[in-house]
């Protein structure tokens, strides 16, 4: 296979330098490498490719952190038959381009666009930060990772996610054309996306230190926690918990908070009464899960709907029964499916 690899710096790159754009291909110890149907050991195999096979790469996501022959990484290449392998078992020759974050359409390259000129490069996400550089009209951008920072009206659209760049530098999302083929970016310093656990016992273990560590701080029933941290991350399988190691579906509301880093929109169900829809609606996203589990004591503690519930702490059900009353969720079933998790896995005895 012929290599398909995009190299640009701050600025298009030349035919002449795309035409010498590096090879990439595997180099596993000699075992081969699978071909994933996405950008986790989770996915299915759909393929295999011996050693030194050379690969067509068109773009890379941000996908289940691996330990390879080659580097430690969390970032898995896509081929251009729509498979994916790890980074970490890739060799680039001479050295490793910047590879453009996928879209849906493929290869994503951000582009400047304000309509007015230059814009500013700064050394944070704000305008108030210091401005470092300016890029012109129709720079295509290296674009590492975002960060939440103030709220600009650009060309593009009206957001407060800024694009870090290389050299620690920012440029406003708002005036970066993704040219309809917008990624899913990483948060800076967001850890990799997790593998769900194989069965009940394994995720109940990754979530009672964390659900404890609630109960101590906000008073918050373990197993309660640990119930509502079942339902709504499906088992840690959702790609809210998976992506953005959010546990709790938290809302935005257009601001993420003290503790979250981000916020992000997801497809998920509302009820109205007895009537149920499919929607979309914008999460708090986090660096990592203690962050989840932290904001979820910390939500339920300065929102004066819950207070009620407090008087409750050493009684799992009604505790459930109250924030379910004080509007957590729409569900008419919620407290009751809450209470099933509870004595179903005995999840009581986390409360110790």
């Amino acid at each position: 296979m012929s290599l398909t690899v995009v190299v640009v710096s701050l600025l298009l790159p030349s035919p002449a330098a795309a035409a010498a754009a590096p090879t990439a291909t595997v180099r596993s110890g000699g075992t081969g490498l699978n071909l994933r149907a996405g950008p986790s050991t989770a996915d299915a195999q759909v393929g295999r490719l011996a050693e030194g096979s050379r690969l067509a790469v068109v773009c890379q996501v941000y996908g289940e952190l691996v330990s390879g022959t080659q580097r430690r990484t969390p970032g898995w290449n896509r081929l251009s038959n729509g498979r994916y392998v790890s980074d970490a078992y890739v060799r680039w020759s001479p050295t490793r381009p910047w590879v453009h974050w996928c879209g849906p359409k493929g290869a994503s390259r951000p582009t400047v666009r304000t309509g007015t000129g230059p814009v500013n490069v700064r050394n944070g996400p704000s305008t108030k930060s210091g401005r470092v550089a300016t890029l012109g009209e129709g720079n295509v951008l290296r674009v590492e990772c975002q960060v939440w920072g103030e709220l600009v009206s650009g060309k593009m659209r009206r957001s407060a996610a800024w694009n870090r760049i290389p050299g620690n530098r920012y440029i406003a999302d708002a005036n970066v054309d993704w040219r309809g083929n917008s990624p899913t970016l990483p948060w800076c310093g967001q850890q990799a996306p997790t593998v769900p656990p194989a069965n009940a016992s394994q995720f109940i273990a990754r979530t009672v230190g964390p659900a404890q560590a609630g109960y101590r701080q906000y008073k918050v029933p373990a197993s309660v926690t640990i119930a509502q941290a079942i339902l709504e991350s499906g088992w840690g399988r959702s790609w809210l918990t998976r992506r953005d190691h959010s546990y709790f579906g938290i809302k935005c509301f257009g601001d993420p908070g003290g503790i979250a880093v981000g916020c992000r929109s997801y497809a998920t169900s509302e009820c109205e009464g007895n009537k149920c829809y499919r929607t979309t609606a914008t999460f708090r996203a986090y660096r990592n899960a203690t962050g989840s589990f932290a904001d979820h004591g910390r939500f339920l503690t300065v929102n004066p709907r819950y207070k009620k519930a407090f008087a409750y702490s050493r009684d799992p059900n009604r505790f459930a029964i109250e924030i379910h009353k004080a509007g957590y969720a729409t569900s008419p079933t919620y407290a009751q499916n809450l209470i099933d998790l509870m004595k179903k896995y005995n999840l009581y005895k986390y409360d110790k």
